[in-house]
């Protein structure tokens, strides 16, 4: 058996952890926004046994705190603003312990990597 080998569903499972985490850290929240999807996997695998590493892209938005969500947004958005405004496209490399599933590092590159990036407290 290939040590390296990694399942989509193991991947899926670290990824979703990732996910997570980086959705309830609030310096992520401030500084990137929320985590809204994942648009693309780019790789999963197993450099050292014990450890699953997954690297994918994701969109963070950063919104006026749910305030889009009351009608009209109450004179605090403007239409003609745009839809994309606050939304970034990262890429986040990180990895997992692939018996306890717990994250080990996780980092955001800004910008599919131009930006600064971010590292997630674990």
């Amino acid at each position: 058996a290939d040590m390296a080998a990694v399942s989509q569903g193991e991947a899926q499972k670290g990824i979703d952890a990732v996910v997570g985490a980086l959705r309830k850290d609030k310096r992520c929240l401030d500084e990137l926004g929320k985590l809204e999807k994942v648009t693309n996997v780019l790789g999963f695998g197993s450099p050292v046994p014990g450890t699953l590493a997954v690297r994918f892209n994701a969109q963070f938005k950063k919104g006026g705190r749910g305030m889009s969500s009351l009608p009209f947004g109450l004179g605090k958005t403007n239409k003609s603003e745009g839809t994309n405004r606050g939304v970034m496209v990262g890429q986040v490399k990180a990895s997992l312990d692939k018996g306890t599933g717990k994250i080990k590092d996780c980092s955001v590159f800004r910008d599919l990597g131009y930006g600064r990036a971010f590292n997630l407290k674990v």
